[in-house]
């Protein structure tokens, strides 16, 4: 849970509670039963993190000391020691923080930083006692405790998502805003379900009366939040871009839910561009949202284009043989070529060649246009399940996205990137308004957030929404994170057509 402010003083969880009970406020089930499965999370965490600990030590004995006559019984009880040292660096890096708890990075980046800090203390302490440490053991021991936690911290949101999918382990949210963007965080949850969120109500900007937007009750005003929460048993309020709840109304808002242990979540205007680009600066008293403008050149944009003209060499090298065999499929299934060639326009609005498998009959593109009536998407996008142009050996192709591997050839020829917004068609950039067109300010990807957030089943407005946020947040790690879940996306199938 996140943290509650009570007596200028900063209190999370079950503390929030506790004092909430002492003051003999109503502290909602909804609170309590998002602090039992939290609480249920964090005690699995730690489990995991000591059998890695032990798991790591007992490893690095058995590997270093193997064969030996006289095993040291001084390795075997710092073995027996290293889950309670892990679990204590674990927790000093933040690694219980249940803020971070099934989203983002900063989970995986704190076991990182345990490993770090543990791996220097021994270091340090070796070198102050002039102790003399077996490096084997500790060069197999250290690395492997974050290995392996790192994995099983991984396989247990994996666990935690798959509950979330279900219903579960979710956090009730009464959303506060105008109407439109209440809609579409409502959406957005709907569909992303790990994040652990879900919208039971919304209180709307300048309502009058009830309603439903996106399949949610909206039940009263910026006024009558309080009463909803109570109403809907949520446990968390999110106050979106609203210039009518800020200042006073704010902070009155924020005293009312400390009464119960709700959360409050408030997000900027900015609601595409977070991360490393913003900063909380205090002026005058004031909190003020600084953000940084994105970098599209340097030393960060060349090591890019370098790791994604090796990575593609190595996976062309690799896949060459699947290659091959594929184009032997296509070439027998109807005798047409191989290779389909089609112009996009790239970085700038320079138009490339893209290189893909034929997954349609040749004189695909010719019978587009009697074809324009089916058309299942709104915007520029032109697709339609069930396509009959496609050919038998295209729909096994698209589903598993085989036949974008030649695109490899145009990350190595500079035209692409593994990651980026999705190539477009000159007719599609011919209809891009000013803000869409931001999006060819970097190279079009083989791969982005689109494919890992339903492919061909987003709309056009929530494809563009995607393109347009790894535009204005891109960093090396977000495409690492990018072409991991591209592997999960890919296996699945879903949305490809």
């Amino acid at each position: 849970m996140r943290s509650h402010r009570q007596g200028g003083k900063l209190v999370s969880g079950h503390s929030a509670i506790s004092a909430a009970h002492r003051r003999g406020f109503d502290v909602s089930t909804a609170v309590l039963q998002s602090a039992s499965w939290t609480a249920s999370y964090l005690r699995q965490a730690r489990v995991v993190d000591g059998l890695c600990g032990l798991a790591a030590g007992l490893l690095a004995y058995r590997v270093r000391f193997d064969g030996m006559a006289d095993h040291p019984v001084a390795y075997l009880v710092a073995s027996i020691a290293l889950p309670f040292a892990w679990l204590a660096t674990v927790a000093l890096a933040g690694g219980y923080d249940s803020r971070f708890i099934g989203v983002g990075p900063d989970e995986f980046r704190k076991v990182l930083n345990a490993g770090a800090f543990l791996t220097a203390a021994v270091a340090i302490l070796s070198y102050a006692t002039k102790a003399d440490l077996a490096r084997g053991y500790v060069v197999i021991a250290l690395p492997c405790v974050t290995l392996f936690d790192l994995i099983a911290r991984y396989a247990l949101r994996k666990h935690l998502h798959r509950v979330r999918s279900q219903g579960g382990c979710m956090r009730k949210v009464v959303v506060v805003g105008h109407a439109p963007v209440v809609g579409d965080i409502t959406t957005m949850l709907r569909r992303e379900t790990y994040h652990g969120l879900s919208v039971v109500a919304a209180c709307v900007a300048g309502a009058t009366e009830a309603g439903v937007i996106a399949g949610v009750p909206a039940v009263g005003g910026l006024n009558h939040v309080p009463e909803v929460v109570r109403r809907f048993d949520a446990d968390t309020v999110a106050v979106l871009a609203c210039p009518e709840m800020a200042g006073d109304r704010l902070r009155k808002l924020a005293w009312e839910l400390e009464k119960t242990g709700t959360d409050l979540c408030v997000a900027p205007a900015l609601l595409d561009v977070a991360g490393p680009r913003t900063t909380i600066r205090p002026v005058a008293g004031l909190p003020l949202l600084h953000m940084d403008h994105p970098e599209f050149s340097g030393a960060r944009l060349i090591m890019k284009a370098a790791f994604d003209r090796m990575l593609a060499f190595a996976a062309l090298v690799v896949t060459s043989p699947l290659l091959a065999l594929l184009a032997l499929i296509i070439r027998l299934d109807d005798g047409g070529p191989v290779l389909f060639r089609q112009t996009r326009v790239g970085k700038d609005g320079h138009t490339f060649s893209v290189y893909k498998l034929r997954t349609m009959i040749p004189d695909a593109e010719s019978r587009k246009a009697e074809l324009a009536a089916s058309n299942q998407h709104q915007g520029p996008l032109f697709k339609i399940r069930n396509d009959p142009r496609i050919t038998r050996a295209g729909s096994w192709l698209r589903r598993y996205s085989l036949d974008e591997l030649p695109q490899l050839l145009n990350v190595l020829a500079g035209d692409m990137a593994l990651v980026g917004p999705r190539p477009a068609l000159p007719e599609e950039a011919a209809m891009y308004g000013d803000h869409v067109r931001r999006r060819l300010v970097v190279k079009p990807g083989i791969t982005g957030l689109w494919q890992v957030n339903g492919r061909s089943d987003l709309s056009w407005d929530e494809s563009v929404r995607l393109d347009l946020r790894y535009v204005e947040n891109w960093s090396f790690m977000l495409d690492l994170q990018i072409l991991w879940k591209t592997c999960a996306a890919v296996v699945r199938g879903s949305g490809a057509y």
